[in-house]
This record gives structure tokens, sequence and C-alpha cells, in this order.
């Protein structure tokens, strides 16, 4: 029944997001046009649309309380491309629930983490 979610970022600042999203981590997607309230963007299988905030539900900004987890195949890959271009929350590490993972902050705030399942990873 259920086949995916899509998270909704607000931002009042939707150029800049657009550009975080498309030139530092790689997303690309539809056009956006000043004055549009909002965009989808994509990378491999991952969906976020930005929007601007919704005029019935207040927002002054970004308040998430907390985190979009974002499972990858390529943990270390992801890291050592963004760890001097983000700000990190926590650098990679391995946990004992079995992921190694990495987490930084959009340029709203907003906490994105990126883990892969050490258990299911090939050896190297």
């Amino acid at each position: 029944m259920l086949q995916s979610i899509t998270p909704v970022l607000y931002t009042h600042e939707m150029e800049a997001t657009i550009h975080f999203y498309r030139k530092v981590l790689g997303f690309s997607g539809s056009a956006y046009h000043q004055g549009m309230s909002w965009t989808i963007l994509h990378r491999d299988g991952v969906s976020i649309m930005l929007s601007l905030p919704n005029a019935h539900i207040p927002f002054h900004q970004p308040q998430f309380t907390g985190s979009f987890y974002i499972r990858t195949d390529q943990v270390d890959v992801l890291w050592n491309e963004w760890k001097d271009t983000c700000k990190v929350c926590y650098p990679i590490e391995d946990f004992d629930y079995g992921m190694r993972e990495f987490a930084i902050y959009d340029n709203n705030g907003y906490l994105l983490q990126f883990g892969q399942d050490i258990f299911s990873s090939p050896i190297s």
C-alpha cells in the first residue's frame, strides 16, 4: 500500500537551499523559477521537496526535531566528498547497532544522517 516518503523541507532561503542540495550534495531536479513556492530534487533513489512556508502553517525557522536518515551503499565515499564542505554534526563512525554513519546539517540546519549497514557490506 505505502510506496515511498518524500520529505518537504520548508525554507525562507529557497535559492540558497536549492544551491546547497544541487552543488554540494549532488541532487538534480525540476526547474525552479523565482516566484515559485516549491521544487523537488532527486539523487539516486532519494527525493526531497523544498517549499516556501505554507500560509496555513506557522513557520519562522526550520524546526524539525528529528533527522532525515538516508541509507547508502557508499557511506565512506559520501563522507570524503562532504566532510570539508558541510557543517558536520558527527564524523563517520561504526555503531554497535550495525551501521556505519555520519551526520551533517544542510544550509537551513536540518539534520541529514547517512548510514550503511556494516553487516551486509562487502568486506574489503
